[in-house]
């Protein structure tokens, strides 16, 4: 009686985490007792999404059939029903069914699979250009080469985004520890291509965005590169994904996708070297609205 009340407790529990909305998927953040991925801004993340949920009906379908098998040879081949076992030590079909239908259903996952991978891993013509580098302080340094040069060839607009206070967070109504004092700003439906690396006295980050579907390692004296393509205007946050010290759980990734009007506006702003305050002023007015979830 106690395990059948336990079961009860837990599908109900089960039954009001489905009703929830909440429950299911975020645009751009995670959601307390979210089930599935975050909502796809890229096209990649979308193919991640895809194949995320090809792969869960596969393996839905194998785990049913070889429960049923399984309750099916309790049942018809229990001693009770079969007081004489049989004696038959192999079977030509069988052997050749088990050995042939696992290959096709890894040809099957494997062909999606592929794609995907090439397409994460092929930079395509970018439409600008972005330097990340992660800092042994714990925090992120972003470089917009396309905007202009120094005479010495470093970016002209350049700036370091560190972790947004509690206090902070909470009278702006974001969720602390993945908002930035300073976001990322990139247009909608463009092409950015990120070089990402992490000071050589640093140690190794990982710059992640969910709803982007991209992690890339940032390693000291190394390059590496993605891309992502954000088709849908809002606020997407991340984090280090990489177990990078103490401060691991500080340092968030904040990124604004807005009209290519904003990003301008932003851009010029920002290669003005402008204060504090002209800057957060500044960003107040081209924030994107939140969006809704796609339940």
């Amino acid at each position: 009686m106690k395990i059948a009340n336990k079961l009860m407790a837990v599908m109900a529990g089960f039954l009001v985490l489905l009703a929830s909305a909440t429950a299911w998927a975020a645009v751009g953040q995670p959601e307390p007792w979210q089930l599935g991925l975050q909502d796809a801004a890229t096209p990649v993340a979308e193919f991640i999404a895809w194949l995320h949920d090809f792969l869960l009906w596969i393996i839905t379908a194998i785990t049913a059939f070889v429960l049923g098998l399984m309750l099916y040879i309790f049942v018809r081949f229990n001693a009770k029903a079969n007081p004489v076992p049989s004696k038959n030590t192999h079977n030509t079909l069988l052997e050749v069914a088990w050995t042939v239908i696992p290959i096709l259903i890894l040809v099957v996952i494997a062909v999606p699979s592929l794609r995907l991978l090439y397409l994460q891993r092929d930079i395509p013509v970018a439409d600008m250009t972005m330097k990340i580098i992660g800092n042994p302080s714990w925090n992120w340094t972003y470089e917009y080469p396309d905007l202009g040069l120094n005479e010495d060839g470093s970016a002209k607009v350049t700036f370091t985004s560190y972790l947004k206070s509690r206090e902070d967070a909470a009278k702006d109504d974001v969720p602390y520890l993945l908002a930035a004092d300073v976001p990322v700003v990139v247009p909608v439906n463009k092409t950015v291509k990120v070089i990402v690396t992490s000071d050589p006295e640093g140690i190794i980050h990982a710059w992640t965005i969910p709803s982007f579907g991209m992690k890339i390692d940032a390693i000291p004296g190394r390059l590496n590169e993605d891309w992502f393509k954000a088709t849908k205007e809002g606020v997407y946050y991340g984090q280090c994904s990489e177990l990078c010290g103490k401060d691991h759980a500080y340092m968030p990734i904040e990124v604004w996708v807005v009209p290519q009007d904003k990003y301008e506006a932003w851009a010029t702003l920002l290669g003005s070297a402008p204060d504090d305050a002209a800057l957060k002023a500044f960003l107040g007015t081209i924030k994107p609205a939140p969006q809704l979830a796609q339940n």
